[in-house]
């Protein structure tokens, strides 16, 4: 051995690095001030009564559900199955349809070779569902994905991105990988818009596009579409909408904020989820002029790469646009989700409880303090209501809340025996 070889063993201990017999740790190691920084973290989110641990369902999505660790079943008041199509026979047939006729998966990104006839047939089927030949679809994994990948590939350098403060964290983070000089309007504010917009002008700006929620979902609080579409149409912007808690349930045939402010044909690109009142499963869009899905086509990177959607997704989404485009099997189910919110918002604002939104089947219980969010959603599911207590980051502090999400799948009994506990919990917790 090398006299400088002998000298770096040496300032090792005597270890060879590449030795087989050295002593080697059984696992990667954190470096010591990550583990510190993280776990310092952590133990203040435990403190504060934020730390978020998720809960094991046994069972299919659907009104009532298993939950590991609970002693019966419970009733679920917090998933986004507005229609409740998480479990529709249909869906469900159709999608082990398309599993055994087209497979698992295409092991592939749509360009090279993932794209299925029944990838464009469903595109041509959403397309439809907002109003056809003016429209062209592209399938992305997820709505996130559609707003991670729309401005960066519509916007450049020199143009201008105005975007609700309480947007949804894609659309935050889909800017953010834009050019585009980048403005912010407080939440539902056409004031604040239009100043946002003359700064636009004001700066040079090109192209201008305004972005919103069409819900927010945090709040159930539905967009002032129609006031957008004003004051962007004044100023020459486009328009987007993240419509993925609004698609198949929001105005009078589903078809969401676009329709329930009547200015669909004014919303220039609207992307949305199959994950939700759509089946449940996975799978988010974006429509708009055949020239901008074009270019999404070529330049936008989370579709380029990323795997195509599975068959039976695509078979689960399929079904579940036909059940809401037929009036006969859409109408009751509307029906019967707006019933159960009404039912639910005049019982809770009867007992005392300071609820928020409007509108919605998202019915915000406003707490407060994280603390008693997470008390009071440990009680319910104890007794037999499965809701979920949100407090910061995913809202502001102080502003802790138990988000409750009606569903066409619950029946008039089940939102009256989650009254019945919200009023028992309350009052044990003083909120009430």
């Amino acid at each position: 051995m090398s006299t400088t070889a002998m000298s770096a063993l040496q300032r090792l201990g005597g270890r060879r690095l590449f030795s087989s017999t050295a002593a080697r740790p059984k696992h990667a190691q954190l470096p010591a001030a990550l583990e510190e920084r993280v776990s310092k973290a952590l133990d203040g989110m435990r403190a504060a009564g934020t730390f978020k641990s998720e809960r094991v369902i046994a069972t299919p999505q659907r009104a009532s559900i298993e939950v590991q660790g609970a002693a019966r079943s419970v009733l679920n008041f917090c998933a986004n199955n507005y229609l409740g199509l998480a479990d529709h026979p249909q869906v469900v047939e159709r999608a082990s349809s398309y599993l055994h006729r087209w497979g698992n998966g295409l092991s592939s990104v749509r360009f090279i070779c993932g794209t299925q006839t029944i990838h464009k047939q469903l595109e041509d089927q959403i397309s439809a569902f907002y109003g056809g030949a003016a429209r062209d679809t592209i399938l992305y994994a997820s709505c996130f994905d559609a707003n991670a990948g729309v401005f960066e590939s519509l916007l450049a350098e020199g143009d201008a991105i105005i975007s609700d403060a309480l947007n949804h964290a894609s659309i935050i983070d889909g800017v953010r990988l834009c050019k585009a000089q980048r403005f912010r309007y407080a939440n539902g504010d056409i004031h604040d818009l239009e100043r946002q917009l003359q700064r636009a002008d004001a700066a040079g700006c090109r192209v201008k596009m305004v972005a919103t929620d069409g819900v927010f979902s945090m709040d159930g609080v539905i967009a002032p579409l129609k006031d957008v579409c004003d004051v962007a149409e004044r100023y020459g912007a486009l328009v987007l909408v993240d419509d993925a808690h609004a698609t198949g349930f929001v105005g009078a045939t589903g078809r969401g904020t676009g329709e329930y402010w009547g200015v669909a044909d004014r919303v220039h690109v609207v992307n949305s989820t199959l994950g939700k009142a759509l089946g449940g499963a996975s799978g988010g869009y974006t429509t708009a002029h055949p020239l901008l899905v074009s270019l999404l086509r070529n330049t936008s990177r989370p579709y380029l790469f990323s795997n195509t959607l599975a068959p039976s997704v695509v078979g689960a989404a399929a079904a579940a646009l036909d059940l809401v485009d037929n009036a006969a099997t859409r109408t009751p189910l509307l029906e019967r989700l707006w019933a159960n919110a009404a039912l639910f918002r005049a019982r809770m604002a009867d007992a005392g409880f300071v609820l928020a939104g409007k509108d919605h089947a998202i019915i915000p219980v406003m707490l407060g303090d994280a603390r008693v969010a997470a008390q009071m959603a440990d009680a319910l599911l104890r007794r037999g209501v499965y809701v979920i207590g949100f407090s910061f980051p995913v809202v502001p502090r102080d502003r802790a809340r138990i988000r409750v999400q009606l569903s066409a799948a619950h029946e008039p009994e089940h939102v009256n025996h989650a009254v019945d506990a919200f009023i028992e919990v309350g009052r044990e917790l003083g909120v009430i």
